[in-house]
Protein backbone atom coordinates (compact mmCIF):
# COMPACT_ATOMS: atom_id res chain seq x y z
CA UNK A 1 0.00 0.00 0.00
CA UNK A 2 1.67 3.39 -0.59
CA UNK A 3 1.71 5.89 1.74
CA UNK A 4 -0.67 8.53 -0.51
CA UNK A 5 -3.21 5.92 -0.35
CA UNK A 6 -2.77 4.99 3.59
CA UNK A 7 -2.80 9.05 3.80
CA UNK A 8 -6.56 9.12 2.40
CA UNK A 9 -7.97 6.54 4.37
CA UNK A 10 -6.61 7.68 7.55
CA UNK A 11 -8.20 11.28 6.57
CA UNK A 12 -11.96 9.69 5.64
CA UNK A 13 -11.81 7.50 9.27
CA UNK A 14 -11.31 11.20 10.93
CA UNK A 15 -13.83 12.83 8.85
CA UNK A 16 -16.28 10.18 9.48
CA UNK A 17 -15.54 10.15 13.16
CA UNK A 18 -15.77 13.84 13.47
CA UNK A 19 -18.99 13.40 11.57
CA UNK A 20 -20.22 10.69 14.25
CA UNK A 21 -18.71 12.06 17.48
CA UNK A 22 -20.03 15.93 17.33
CA UNK A 23 -23.92 14.61 17.12
CA UNK A 24 -23.29 11.97 19.83
CA UNK A 25 -21.78 14.73 22.33
CA UNK A 26 -24.59 17.24 21.50
CA UNK A 27 -27.61 15.02 22.64
CA UNK A 28 -25.12 12.79 24.85
CA UNK A 29 -27.69 10.34 26.72
CA UNK A 30 -30.92 10.54 24.29
CA UNK A 31 -31.82 8.11 21.59
CA UNK A 32 -30.51 8.67 18.60
CA UNK A 33 -33.55 9.38 15.43
CA UNK A 34 -34.99 6.80 13.89
CA UNK A 35 -35.13 4.26 16.79
CA UNK A 36 -38.80 2.75 17.69
CA UNK A 37 -40.18 -0.30 19.85
CA UNK A 38 -42.71 -1.77 17.97
CA UNK A 39 -44.65 1.30 17.21
CA UNK A 40 -43.35 3.64 20.14
CA UNK A 41 -41.15 6.01 18.07
CA UNK A 42 -37.92 7.04 20.85
CA UNK A 43 -36.19 9.45 19.06
CA UNK A 44 -34.38 11.70 21.33
CA UNK A 45 -35.83 10.27 24.90
CA UNK A 46 -33.80 9.63 27.94
CA UNK A 47 -33.58 5.85 29.00
CA UNK A 48 -35.71 6.42 31.77
CA UNK A 49 -38.15 8.03 29.34
CA UNK A 50 -38.75 5.52 27.06
CA UNK A 51 -38.71 2.29 29.74
CA UNK A 52 -42.01 4.31 30.94
CA UNK A 53 -42.99 4.94 27.53
CA UNK A 54 -42.49 0.78 26.72
CA UNK A 55 -44.16 0.09 30.29
CA UNK A 56 -47.46 2.00 29.13
CA UNK A 57 -47.52 0.04 25.88
CA UNK A 58 -47.40 -3.29 27.69
CA UNK A 59 -49.70 -2.32 30.16
CA UNK A 60 -52.18 -1.20 27.67
CA UNK A 61 -52.51 -5.25 26.87
CA UNK A 62 -53.79 -5.73 30.07
CA UNK A 63 -57.23 -5.82 29.43
CA UNK A 64 -56.71 -8.70 26.91
CA UNK A 65 -59.29 -11.54 27.71
CA UNK A 66 -57.77 -14.84 27.96
CA UNK A 67 -60.29 -18.21 28.39
CA UNK A 68 -59.20 -21.18 29.96
CA UNK A 69 -60.90 -23.73 28.56
CA UNK A 70 -61.67 -26.64 31.09
CA UNK A 71 -63.65 -30.34 31.37
CA UNK A 72 -66.78 -30.11 29.73
CA UNK A 73 -67.24 -26.79 28.74
CA UNK A 74 -65.91 -25.29 31.73
CA UNK A 75 -63.93 -22.05 31.30
CA UNK A 76 -61.64 -19.41 33.42
CA UNK A 77 -62.01 -16.37 31.95
CA UNK A 78 -59.35 -14.01 33.27
CA UNK A 79 -57.19 -10.78 31.92
CA UNK A 80 -53.85 -10.83 31.09
CA UNK A 81 -53.02 -8.82 33.94
CA UNK A 82 -54.83 -10.83 36.22
CA UNK A 83 -51.68 -13.03 35.06
CA UNK A 84 -48.90 -10.98 35.50
CA UNK A 85 -48.22 -9.06 32.26
CA UNK A 86 -44.96 -7.85 32.15
CA UNK A 87 -42.39 -6.53 29.93
CA UNK A 88 -39.96 -9.38 29.24
CA UNK A 89 -37.27 -8.81 27.05
CA UNK A 90 -35.84 -5.40 28.68
CA UNK A 91 -32.64 -5.40 27.08
CA UNK A 92 -33.58 -4.08 24.03
CA UNK A 93 -33.72 -0.70 25.80
CA UNK A 94 -30.02 -0.97 26.56
CA UNK A 95 -29.51 -1.66 23.13
CA UNK A 96 -31.34 1.01 21.53
CA UNK A 97 -29.64 3.66 23.84
CA UNK A 98 -26.02 2.52 22.80
CA UNK A 99 -27.11 2.06 19.30
CA UNK A 100 -24.80 3.69 17.04
CA UNK A 101 -22.40 4.18 20.15
CA UNK A 102 -20.93 0.52 20.91
CA UNK A 103 -17.92 -0.92 18.36
CA UNK A 104 -15.37 0.65 16.32
CA UNK A 105 -15.52 4.00 14.81
CA UNK A 106 -16.43 2.95 11.44
CA UNK A 107 -19.19 0.29 12.82
CA UNK A 108 -20.72 3.29 14.35
CA UNK A 109 -20.68 5.73 11.87
CA UNK A 110 -21.97 3.08 9.59
CA UNK A 111 -24.97 2.68 12.15
CA UNK A 112 -25.61 5.89 12.16
CA UNK A 113 -25.21 6.16 8.68
CA UNK A 114 -27.78 3.59 7.70
CA UNK A 115 -30.25 4.86 10.53
CA UNK A 116 -30.81 7.98 8.23
CA UNK A 117 -32.10 6.02 5.66
CA UNK A 118 -34.59 3.05 7.83
CA UNK A 119 -35.70 3.35 11.02
CA UNK A 120 -34.15 0.46 13.50
CA UNK A 121 -36.97 -0.96 15.11
CA UNK A 122 -36.96 -3.30 17.85
CA UNK A 123 -40.06 -5.84 18.90
CA UNK A 124 -41.20 -5.96 22.69
CA UNK A 125 -41.98 -9.42 23.91
CA UNK A 126 -44.06 -10.22 26.60
CA UNK A 127 -43.54 -12.26 29.82
CA UNK A 128 -45.78 -13.51 32.98
CA UNK A 129 -45.71 -13.75 36.42
CA UNK A 130 -46.45 -18.26 36.39
CA UNK A 131 -47.28 -17.76 40.78
CA UNK A 132 -50.34 -16.09 39.47
CA UNK A 133 -50.53 -18.30 36.69
CA UNK A 134 -51.05 -21.34 39.31
CA UNK A 135 -52.80 -19.47 42.06
CA UNK A 136 -55.70 -18.61 39.19
CA UNK A 137 -55.90 -22.21 38.47
CA UNK A 138 -55.78 -23.35 41.77
CA UNK A 139 -58.85 -21.07 43.13
CA UNK A 140 -60.50 -21.91 39.87
CA UNK A 141 -59.58 -25.55 39.28
CA UNK A 142 -61.17 -27.48 41.78
CA UNK A 143 -64.70 -27.18 40.50
CA UNK A 144 -64.00 -29.33 37.34
CA UNK A 145 -62.36 -32.19 39.29
CA UNK A 146 -64.59 -35.25 39.46
CA UNK A 147 -62.93 -38.40 41.21
CA UNK A 148 -63.18 -41.70 39.95
CA UNK A 149 -66.07 -43.28 41.64
CA UNK A 150 -65.68 -47.39 42.10
CA UNK A 151 -67.59 -50.16 41.46
CA UNK A 152 -69.59 -50.94 44.48
CA UNK A 153 -71.70 -53.33 45.90
CA UNK A 154 -74.95 -53.39 48.00
CA UNK A 155 -76.29 -56.48 49.48
CA UNK A 156 -80.38 -57.01 49.03
CA UNK A 157 -82.95 -59.72 50.12
CA UNK A 158 -81.65 -61.36 46.78
CA UNK A 159 -77.95 -61.08 46.73
CA UNK A 160 -75.47 -58.45 45.83
CA UNK A 161 -75.91 -55.35 43.35
CA UNK A 162 -73.11 -54.59 41.35
CA UNK A 163 -72.82 -50.73 40.59
CA UNK A 164 -70.68 -49.70 37.84
CA UNK A 165 -68.09 -47.21 38.68
CA UNK A 166 -67.46 -44.10 36.90
CA UNK A 167 -63.92 -42.62 35.19
CA UNK A 168 -62.75 -39.56 37.03
CA UNK A 169 -60.78 -36.40 35.81
CA UNK A 170 -58.44 -33.90 37.56
CA UNK A 171 -56.62 -30.82 36.18
CA UNK A 172 -53.24 -30.78 36.48
CA UNK A 173 -52.59 -27.36 38.56
CA UNK A 174 -48.78 -27.72 37.53
CA UNK A 175 -49.31 -28.88 34.29
CA UNK A 176 -51.70 -26.09 33.14
CA UNK A 177 -49.43 -23.50 34.72
CA UNK A 178 -46.77 -24.66 32.15
CA UNK A 179 -48.64 -24.55 29.61
CA UNK A 180 -50.87 -21.47 29.98
CA UNK A 181 -47.30 -19.69 30.74
CA UNK A 182 -45.22 -21.23 27.39
CA UNK A 183 -48.00 -20.17 25.44
CA UNK A 184 -48.59 -16.41 26.58
CA UNK A 185 -44.64 -15.87 26.78
CA UNK A 186 -44.03 -17.57 23.22
CA UNK A 187 -46.88 -17.28 20.81
CA UNK A 188 -49.23 -14.30 22.54
CA UNK A 189 -49.60 -11.55 20.05
CA UNK A 190 -51.53 -9.23 22.68
CA UNK A 191 -54.96 -10.04 21.41
CA UNK A 192 -57.63 -12.05 22.94
CA UNK A 193 -57.02 -15.77 23.27
CA UNK A 194 -58.01 -19.16 24.37
CA UNK A 195 -55.86 -21.74 25.96
CA UNK A 196 -56.90 -25.48 27.29
CA UNK A 197 -56.49 -26.64 30.43
CA UNK A 198 -53.79 -30.19 31.23
CA UNK A 199 -56.53 -32.68 32.87
CA UNK A 200 -55.51 -35.89 33.98
CA UNK A 201 -58.06 -38.68 33.12
CA UNK A 202 -58.21 -41.26 36.29
CA UNK A 203 -60.03 -44.79 36.21
CA UNK A 204 -62.35 -46.66 39.00
CA UNK A 205 -61.78 -49.47 40.81
CA UNK A 206 -63.19 -52.63 40.47
CA UNK A 207 -65.41 -54.80 38.13
CA UNK A 208 -68.31 -56.70 37.89
CA UNK A 209 -66.53 -59.84 37.05
CA UNK A 210 -64.48 -58.82 40.40
CA UNK A 211 -67.24 -57.83 42.57
CA UNK A 212 -69.79 -60.95 41.42
CA UNK A 213 -67.11 -63.08 43.40
CA UNK A 214 -67.66 -61.21 47.22
CA UNK A 215 -70.36 -63.85 48.27
CA UNK A 216 -68.41 -65.68 51.22
CA UNK A 217 -68.77 -65.34 54.50
CA UNK A 218 -65.18 -64.33 56.20
CA UNK A 219 -66.06 -63.16 59.63
CA UNK A 220 -69.17 -62.14 61.75
CA UNK A 221 -69.99 -60.97 65.13
CA UNK A 222 -72.56 -59.67 67.25
CA UNK A 223 -73.19 -57.69 70.53
CA UNK A 224 -75.78 -57.19 72.43
CA UNK A 225 -77.27 -53.46 73.81
CA UNK A 226 -80.57 -54.29 74.84
CA UNK A 227 -79.89 -52.52 78.63
CA UNK A 228 -78.80 -49.77 76.61
CA UNK A 229 -81.99 -46.04 76.66
CA UNK A 230 -83.30 -44.82 73.80
CA UNK A 231 -80.18 -42.39 72.99
CA UNK A 232 -77.65 -44.76 73.53
CA UNK A 233 -79.76 -47.39 71.03
CA UNK A 234 -80.02 -44.59 68.74
CA UNK A 235 -76.63 -43.58 68.90
CA UNK A 236 -75.64 -47.52 67.56
CA UNK A 237 -77.70 -47.90 64.93
CA UNK A 238 -76.94 -44.47 63.67
CA UNK A 239 -73.30 -45.42 63.79
CA UNK A 240 -74.00 -48.95 62.42
CA UNK A 241 -75.97 -47.15 59.52
CA UNK A 242 -72.57 -44.88 59.02
CA UNK A 243 -70.67 -48.17 58.25
CA UNK A 244 -73.09 -50.58 56.71
CA UNK A 245 -72.44 -51.21 52.42
CA UNK A 246 -68.95 -50.20 52.44
CA UNK A 247 -66.91 -51.99 49.68
CA UNK A 248 -63.03 -52.15 50.20
CA UNK A 249 -60.27 -53.35 47.41
CA UNK A 250 -57.22 -54.59 48.23
CA UNK A 251 -54.66 -52.01 50.25
CA UNK A 252 -57.81 -50.57 51.07
CA UNK A 253 -57.97 -48.81 54.68
CA UNK A 254 -60.65 -48.01 56.52
CA UNK A 255 -61.11 -45.77 59.67
CA UNK A 256 -64.20 -46.35 62.06
CA UNK A 257 -63.84 -42.29 63.38
CA UNK A 258 -64.16 -41.24 59.77
CA UNK A 259 -66.57 -43.34 59.13
CA UNK A 260 -69.18 -42.12 61.73
CA UNK A 261 -67.92 -38.77 62.30
CA UNK A 262 -68.82 -36.06 63.19
CA UNK A 263 -70.64 -36.49 66.65
CA UNK A 264 -73.24 -34.09 65.93
CA UNK A 265 -76.81 -33.70 66.27
CA UNK A 266 -77.23 -33.11 62.88
CA UNK A 267 -75.42 -36.34 61.78
CA UNK A 268 -77.93 -37.96 63.75
CA UNK A 269 -76.64 -38.52 67.66
CA UNK A 270 -77.74 -37.75 70.81
CA UNK A 271 -76.55 -37.68 74.41
CA UNK A 272 -75.63 -40.56 76.11
CA UNK A 273 -73.37 -41.96 78.11
CA UNK A 274 -69.71 -42.23 77.71
CA UNK A 275 -66.42 -42.71 80.26
CA UNK A 276 -64.26 -39.70 80.91
CA UNK A 277 -61.86 -39.01 84.06
CA UNK A 278 -62.83 -42.32 85.62
CA UNK A 279 -67.01 -41.49 85.40
CA UNK A 280 -70.15 -41.99 82.78
CA UNK A 281 -70.89 -38.57 81.78
CA UNK A 282 -73.36 -38.04 78.79
CA UNK A 283 -71.79 -36.67 75.34
CA UNK A 284 -73.14 -36.46 71.96
CA UNK A 285 -72.57 -40.10 70.39
CA UNK A 286 -72.26 -42.07 73.56
CA UNK A 287 -72.14 -45.78 73.18
CA UNK A 288 -70.41 -45.07 69.37
CA UNK A 289 -67.68 -47.33 70.97
CA UNK A 290 -70.07 -50.41 70.88
CA UNK A 291 -70.32 -50.22 67.11
CA UNK A 292 -66.28 -50.10 67.09
CA UNK A 293 -66.35 -52.54 69.26
CA UNK A 294 -68.66 -54.90 67.38
CA UNK A 295 -66.89 -54.23 63.78
CA UNK A 296 -63.51 -54.74 65.30
CA UNK A 297 -64.42 -58.41 66.38
CA UNK A 298 -65.83 -59.15 62.98
CA UNK A 299 -62.56 -58.11 61.08
CA UNK A 300 -60.83 -60.26 63.52
CA UNK A 301 -62.57 -63.46 62.69
CA UNK A 302 -62.10 -62.35 59.04
CA UNK A 303 -57.91 -62.22 59.78
CA UNK A 304 -58.05 -58.77 57.92
CA UNK A 305 -55.26 -56.44 59.38
CA UNK A 306 -55.79 -53.95 61.95
CA UNK A 307 -53.62 -51.19 62.09
CA UNK A 308 -54.79 -48.94 64.74
CA UNK A 309 -56.81 -50.41 68.17
CA UNK A 310 -57.28 -48.71 71.38
CA UNK A 311 -58.67 -50.12 74.68
CA UNK A 312 -61.36 -48.20 76.56
CA UNK A 313 -60.12 -46.32 79.85
CA UNK A 314 -62.32 -48.93 81.90
CA UNK A 315 -63.93 -52.10 81.39
CA UNK A 316 -66.59 -52.62 79.45
CA UNK A 317 -69.53 -55.37 79.26
CA UNK A 318 -70.35 -55.92 75.82
CA UNK A 319 -67.19 -57.92 75.20
CA UNK A 320 -64.84 -60.11 77.19
CA UNK A 321 -61.61 -58.10 78.58
CA UNK A 322 -59.07 -57.16 75.35
CA UNK A 323 -61.91 -57.85 73.05
CA UNK A 324 -63.00 -54.10 72.60
CA UNK A 325 -62.18 -50.88 70.56
CA UNK A 326 -62.43 -47.83 71.51
CA UNK A 327 -62.80 -44.37 69.39
CA UNK A 328 -62.49 -40.71 70.97
CA UNK A 329 -62.58 -37.41 69.43
CA UNK A 330 -60.51 -35.82 71.74
CA UNK A 331 -57.83 -38.13 72.29
CA UNK A 332 -57.53 -39.28 68.24
CA UNK A 333 -58.34 -42.87 69.38
CA UNK A 334 -59.67 -44.80 66.13
CA UNK A 335 -59.78 -48.35 64.99
CA UNK A 336 -58.62 -48.39 61.41
CA UNK A 337 -57.83 -51.58 59.53
CA UNK A 338 -56.77 -52.66 56.19
CA UNK A 339 -58.08 -54.90 53.33
CA UNK A 340 -55.11 -57.32 52.87
CA UNK A 341 -56.57 -59.98 50.66
CA UNK A 342 -56.38 -60.51 46.99
CA UNK A 343 -60.27 -59.71 46.70
CA UNK A 344 -62.90 -56.77 47.44
CA UNK A 345 -64.55 -56.64 50.75
CA UNK A 346 -68.12 -55.89 51.63
CA UNK A 347 -68.49 -54.88 55.17
CA UNK A 348 -72.59 -55.79 56.44
CA UNK A 349 -73.89 -53.90 59.60
CA UNK A 350 -76.95 -53.96 60.51
CA UNK A 351 -79.41 -53.79 64.26
CA UNK A 352 -82.51 -55.91 65.49
CA UNK A 353 -85.74 -54.68 67.40
CA UNK A 354 -84.16 -56.79 70.29
CA UNK A 355 -81.75 -54.17 70.42
CA UNK A 356 -78.87 -56.44 68.45
CA UNK A 357 -75.82 -55.23 66.70
CA UNK A 358 -74.13 -57.37 64.21
CA UNK A 359 -71.42 -57.04 61.26
CA UNK A 360 -70.53 -59.26 58.77
CA UNK A 361 -67.26 -59.26 56.35
CA UNK A 362 -68.21 -60.87 52.74
CA UNK A 363 -65.10 -61.57 50.56
CA UNK A 364 -63.76 -64.52 48.51
CA UNK A 365 -62.85 -67.22 51.11
CA UNK A 366 -59.55 -68.91 50.57
CA UNK A 367 -59.12 -70.82 53.70
CA UNK A 368 -59.50 -74.11 53.97
CA UNK A 369 -62.39 -75.73 55.56
CA UNK A 370 -60.43 -77.61 58.51
CA UNK A 371 -58.86 -74.18 59.64
CA UNK A 372 -60.92 -72.92 62.52
CA UNK A 373 -59.95 -69.57 64.43
CA UNK A 374 -60.95 -68.35 67.67
CA UNK A 375 -59.89 -66.07 70.19
CA UNK A 376 -59.68 -65.98 73.82
CA UNK A 377 -59.56 -63.27 76.27
CA UNK A 378 -56.98 -63.82 79.63
CA UNK A 379 -56.86 -61.81 82.36
CA UNK A 380 -53.70 -60.56 83.23
CA UNK A 381 -54.63 -58.52 86.83
CA UNK A 382 -57.74 -57.91 88.78
CA UNK A 383 -57.91 -54.78 90.55
CA UNK A 384 -61.09 -54.14 93.20
CA UNK A 385 -61.80 -50.69 94.26
CA UNK A 386 -61.99 -50.59 98.17
CA UNK A 387 -63.56 -46.72 98.67
CA UNK A 388 -66.00 -44.85 97.73
CA UNK A 389 -65.80 -41.32 96.36
CA UNK A 390 -68.75 -38.46 97.20
CA UNK A 391 -68.60 -35.50 95.40
CA UNK A 392 -71.17 -32.58 96.59
CA UNK A 393 -72.95 -30.41 94.38
CA UNK A 394 -73.96 -26.81 95.61
CA UNK A 395 -76.13 -26.07 92.18
CA UNK A 396 -78.27 -29.28 93.22
CA UNK A 397 -80.96 -29.16 95.99
CA UNK A 398 -80.84 -31.30 99.43
CA UNK A 399 -82.42 -34.24 97.89
CA UNK A 400 -80.29 -34.94 94.51
CA UNK A 401 -78.65 -37.74 94.52
CA UNK A 402 -76.68 -39.14 91.70
CA UNK A 403 -74.47 -42.37 92.18
CA UNK A 404 -72.54 -44.25 88.99
CA UNK A 405 -71.17 -48.03 89.88
CA UNK A 406 -67.63 -48.66 90.69
CA UNK A 407 -65.18 -50.72 87.96
CA UNK A 408 -62.94 -53.09 88.42
CA UNK A 409 -59.75 -52.91 87.39
CA UNK A 410 -57.82 -55.15 85.11
CA UNK A 411 -55.34 -56.05 82.92
CA UNK A 412 -55.71 -58.31 80.33
CA UNK A 413 -54.78 -59.81 76.49
CA UNK A 414 -56.39 -61.70 73.42
CA UNK A 415 -55.35 -64.84 71.98
CA UNK A 416 -55.85 -66.02 68.60
CA UNK A 417 -55.70 -69.54 68.08
CA UNK A 418 -55.83 -71.80 65.14
CA UNK A 419 -57.68 -74.92 64.99
CA UNK A 420 -56.86 -77.55 62.23
CA UNK A 421 -59.04 -80.39 61.77
CA UNK A 422 -59.85 -79.61 65.59
CA UNK A 423 -56.40 -79.83 66.94
CA UNK A 424 -54.71 -76.37 67.76
CA UNK A 425 -51.90 -75.26 65.70
CA UNK A 426 -51.11 -71.98 67.00
CA UNK A 427 -51.53 -69.34 69.46
CA UNK A 428 -50.57 -65.55 69.19
CA UNK A 429 -51.10 -62.56 71.84
CA UNK A 430 -53.40 -60.49 69.54
CA UNK A 431 -53.34 -57.39 72.04
CA UNK A 432 -52.95 -55.98 75.34
CA UNK A 433 -55.02 -53.97 77.49
CA UNK A 434 -55.00 -52.18 80.76
CA UNK A 435 -58.61 -51.08 81.87
CA UNK A 436 -58.48 -48.15 84.99
CA UNK A 437 -60.78 -49.20 88.26
CA UNK A 438 -63.08 -46.57 89.26
CA UNK A 439 -64.96 -46.36 92.71
CA UNK A 440 -68.52 -46.60 93.58
CA UNK A 441 -68.98 -42.62 93.57
CA UNK A 442 -72.03 -40.55 93.96
CA UNK A 443 -72.77 -36.83 93.62
CA UNK A 444 -75.17 -35.44 96.38
CA UNK A 445 -76.96 -32.00 96.06
CA UNK A 446 -76.26 -29.61 99.36
CA UNK A 447 -78.28 -26.18 98.21
CA UNK A 448 -80.74 -25.37 101.20
CA UNK A 449 -81.90 -22.75 103.74
CA UNK A 450 -82.90 -25.08 105.95
CA UNK A 451 -79.34 -25.98 108.51
CA UNK A 452 -80.59 -29.03 110.13
CA UNK A 453 -80.97 -30.45 106.38
CA UNK A 454 -77.64 -28.99 105.52
CA UNK A 455 -75.78 -31.01 108.29
CA UNK A 456 -77.61 -34.23 107.71
CA UNK A 457 -76.15 -34.40 104.68
CA UNK A 458 -73.07 -32.95 105.06
CA UNK A 459 -72.74 -35.57 108.02
CA UNK A 460 -73.62 -37.98 105.46
CA UNK A 461 -71.00 -37.00 103.05
CA UNK A 462 -68.58 -36.95 105.93
CA UNK A 463 -69.29 -40.71 106.79
CA UNK A 464 -67.66 -41.76 103.05
CA UNK A 465 -70.54 -43.85 102.51
CA UNK A 466 -72.14 -43.47 99.71
CA UNK A 467 -75.21 -45.56 101.29
CA UNK A 468 -75.42 -43.26 104.13
CA UNK A 469 -75.51 -40.22 101.24
CA UNK A 470 -78.23 -42.03 99.33
CA UNK A 471 -80.44 -42.62 102.36
CA UNK A 472 -80.12 -38.96 103.71
CA UNK A 473 -81.21 -38.06 100.03
CA UNK A 474 -83.77 -39.77 99.77
CA UNK A 475 -85.37 -39.26 103.10
CA UNK A 476 -85.58 -35.44 102.26
CA UNK A 477 -86.84 -36.30 98.98
CA UNK A 478 -89.60 -38.33 100.48
CA UNK A 479 -90.25 -35.45 102.68
CA UNK A 480 -91.25 -37.74 105.57
CA UNK A 481 -90.22 -36.27 108.74
CA UNK A 482 -89.23 -39.67 110.83
CA UNK A 483 -87.47 -41.15 108.11
CA UNK A 484 -85.72 -37.57 108.27
CA UNK A 485 -84.71 -38.14 111.51
CA UNK A 486 -83.95 -41.88 111.48
CA UNK A 487 -81.58 -41.00 108.43
CA UNK A 488 -79.99 -38.16 109.79
CA UNK A 489 -79.12 -39.89 113.24
CA UNK A 490 -77.77 -42.49 111.41
CA UNK A 491 -75.86 -40.26 108.76
CA UNK A 492 -74.02 -38.17 112.02
CA UNK A 493 -73.29 -41.86 113.86
CA UNK A 494 -71.81 -43.07 110.81
CA UNK A 495 -69.63 -40.38 110.01
CA UNK A 496 -68.18 -40.43 114.28
CA UNK A 497 -67.26 -43.94 113.57
CA UNK A 498 -65.82 -43.19 110.54
CA UNK A 499 -63.73 -40.31 112.27
CA UNK A 500 -63.03 -42.38 114.60
CA UNK A 501 -61.47 -45.29 112.65
CA UNK A 502 -59.50 -42.43 111.25
CA UNK A 503 -58.49 -41.62 114.18
CA UNK A 504 -57.24 -44.73 114.89
CA UNK A 505 -55.62 -45.46 111.83
CA UNK A 506 -53.82 -42.46 112.12
CA UNK A 507 -52.46 -42.71 115.14
CA UNK A 508 -51.74 -46.39 114.28
CA UNK A 509 -49.20 -45.28 111.43
CA UNK A 510 -48.13 -42.30 113.56
CA UNK A 511 -46.90 -45.11 115.96
CA UNK A 512 -45.42 -47.70 113.46
CA UNK A 513 -43.11 -44.38 112.03
CA UNK A 514 -42.13 -43.59 115.59
CA UNK A 515 -41.03 -47.03 116.35
CA UNK A 516 -39.52 -49.18 113.87
CA UNK A 517 -39.36 -52.85 113.71
CA UNK A 518 -35.84 -54.34 114.59
CA UNK A 519 -33.64 -54.37 111.40
CA UNK A 520 -35.87 -51.85 109.67
CA UNK A 521 -34.06 -48.36 108.44
CA UNK A 522 -35.64 -45.60 109.38
CA UNK A 523 -37.66 -43.54 106.57
CA UNK A 524 -36.12 -40.80 105.06
CA UNK A 525 -38.13 -37.53 104.54
CA UNK A 526 -42.35 -37.53 104.43
CA UNK A 527 -43.40 -40.52 101.96
CA UNK A 528 -43.43 -39.60 98.41
CA UNK A 529 -47.43 -38.63 97.23
CA UNK A 530 -48.58 -40.50 94.10
CA UNK A 531 -49.35 -38.62 90.97
CA UNK A 532 -52.42 -37.45 90.07
CA UNK A 533 -53.19 -39.22 86.69
CA UNK A 534 -53.78 -36.47 83.61
CA UNK A 535 -57.90 -36.81 83.05
CA UNK A 536 -58.94 -39.24 81.04
CA UNK A 537 -60.69 -38.64 77.18
CA UNK A 538 -64.34 -39.33 76.80
CA UNK A 539 -65.11 -42.46 74.64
Amino acid sequence: MTMKKLSVMVSTALAAAAFFVMPAQAEEGKIEAGIFVNDIDLSGLTQDEAAKEIEAYVAGFGDAQITLHAPEEGEIIVSAADLGLQWGNREILDEAVNFGRDGDVLQCYKELRDLQYQNKVYQVSFDFDKDKIRSVIEENAEQYDQEAVNATLQKTENGFEVTEGQSGRVVDREGTTAAVYDYLSEEWDGSACDVDMEVELSEPQGTAEDLEKVKDVLGTFTTSYSTSGGSRSANVANGCNLINGRTMYPGDEFSAYEAVAPFTEENGYHMAGSYLNGQVVDSLGGGICQVSTTLYNAVLRAELEVTERYNHSMIVTYVDPSADAAIAESSGKDFKFKNNLDYPIYIEGYTTPDKQITFTIYGVETRDSSREVVYESEVLEKTVPDTETIYTDASQPVGYCSVQSAHIGYKARLWKVVRENGEEVSREQVNSSSYMKAPRSATVGVATEDPGAYNAIMAAVASGSVDQVKAVAGAYRGGDPAAIQAASDAAIQAAADAAAAQAAADAAAAQATAQPAEGQPQPEGAPAQPETPPPAPAE
